[in-house]
């Protein structure tokens, strides 16, 4: 880092000189990770290039209609290129889905009939799923209050226990869940090679149960997708990994012909499935944020291998280790402590485009138990692949930083966040 550029990020972000050398410095230290996340990131790019190309892209597809949308030719081609991308045979992506819980929640609900049960094989999901099954907050209109039968099974030294799980499954399991992200809590993302081996064994011993997976901040982390090592169906956001900044609004659901169709019936009606829903051209944004989705994913990943070198250094915890196989966005922090998570988001908050003179304040937000405190100043508001960091008001106390669109921006979220903890005397020293 040159003279100019210290400088400039002192006059014009108000940092501490220490704190912009110091990042500086921890740099240097996960450069040599760089070219490994470029190699995954070529690799994804050119699968989504030939995606969008054997589906004979137009510029015509990305025209409006009106009405039921029965001639969205684009709403069409955005799912033939979302299938191929992950390897299924159909998709539903659809601007009406609110929000990653909305499209797991659609999936599940779409696919389990009462009496049905389903098991949860990396422990609690997370905090929104929890009120859609009905294990917190009002039962009323949850899984559980139709009748739906649930379980969970936490994991074993951070992996699935392939052991309880196999003993677990009866004949009224229907459906195993796989949450691939950390969520909020303090374990790993699950990787692709470990879901391949656990998928092998569960389908070795009952092929008939469904293998579901929550693949919220894990696109393009991998080469493969959980789609390609036998799941049978899958959901996420548009406005996470996938969206590349750019889809305004959204969830997908891939698999296999039958279960899209159960979904896509109950995401419209009965007979009407994926025919029907407009999608208010939204075509165009959803498929350049695709388009881009695996450039966007390698920076924000740079950007959390940052957040873990210079927090590391300075003595903290971290989850995932800086040598990890890394199989989602999400960079966490343990800091014991709520007034240093709070300095945190505030400190993601100041480095934001949008809305960069809003404090971030710890609130009751739908969906939690906990009071979250939320840093998000995106383009599209609550896009998580945007530079963004939350964490909920419970001991341990841990910070969850995702997302940046440009490494840049997630480097001066670093220095924001260490400026505050630093100059606020949260943090002692710098060494």
């Amino acid at each position: 880092m040159n003279r100019d550029t210290v400088n400039i990020l002192c006059k014009l972000f108000d940092l501490d000189e220490k704190v912009v050398k110091f990042v500086h410095s921890k740099e240097k230290l996960i450069c040599n990770k760089f070219e490994e996340i470029d190699q995954i990131k070529e690799y994804n790019q050119y699968k989504v290039i030939n995606s969008m190309q054997e589906a004979k892209l137009s510029s015509t597809d990305f025209n409006w209609t009106t009405g039921y949308g029965y001639g969205d030719i684009g709403r069409d081609k955005v799912e033939e290129i979302y299938a191929s991308v992950f390897n299924t045979e159909d998709a539903l992506v659809r601007p009406t889905i609110a929000s990653g819980t909305h499209a797991i929640t659609l999936t599940l609900s779409g696919l389990l009939r009462p009496n049905d049960e389903f098991i949860s094989i990396t422990g609690s999901p997370y905090d929104t799923l929890q009120k859609v099954i009905g294990v917190k907050g009002d039962r009323e209109g949850t899984l559980l209050d139709y009748g739906i039968k649930y379980k969970e099974i936490p994991l074993k030294d951070g992996e699935i226990n392939i052991e309880e799980v196999l003993n677990n499954i009866s004949r009224n399991t229907k459906l195993l869940l796989i949450q691939r992200s950390t969520g909020y809590s303090d374990r790993k993302a699950i990787t692709i090679d470990h879901m391949k081996e656990i998928i092998k064994k569960i389908k070795d011993k009952n092929n008939d149960v469904i293998i579901m997976i929550d693949n919220c901040y894990g696109e393009f982390l991998e080469k493969l997708e959980p789609t390609e090592v036998g799941a049978d169906i899958m959901a996420g956001s548009l406005i996470k990994n996938p969206g590349g900044g750019l889809a305004l609004s959204g969830g997908y659901i891939v698999g296999s012909s039958k279960l899209v169709e159960e979904v896509a019936n109950r995401h419209t009606a009965p007979g009407l499935g994926k025919d029907c829903g407009l999608t208010f051209g939204t075509t165009r944004n959803t498929l350049q944020g695709l388009f881009l989705a695996p450039h966007v994913v390698s920076e924000a990943v740079k950007g959390a291998l940052l957040v873990g070198i210079v927090y590391k250094e300075l003595g903290f915890e971290i989850v995932p280790e800086i040598d990890d196989i890394r199989s989602d966005i999400i960079q966490a922090v343990k800091f014991n402590c709520p007034d240093k998570v709070v300095e945190f988001c505030k400190g993601i908050q100041s480095a934001s485009v949008v809305d960069s003179y809003v404090t971030p304040i710890p609130w009751e937000m739908p969906g939690y138990e906990d009071k979250v405190i939320m840093a998000a100043g995106g383009f599209v508001d609550g896009s998580s692949i945007e530079l963004s960091a939350d964490g909920p008001m419970r001991k341990p106390y841990y910070a969850y930083y995702q997302g940046g669109l440009t490494y840049e921006h997630c480097k001066l979220g670093v220095m924001k966040t260490l400026n505050n903890l630093y100059t606020k005397k949260l943090i002692k020293k710098l060494s």
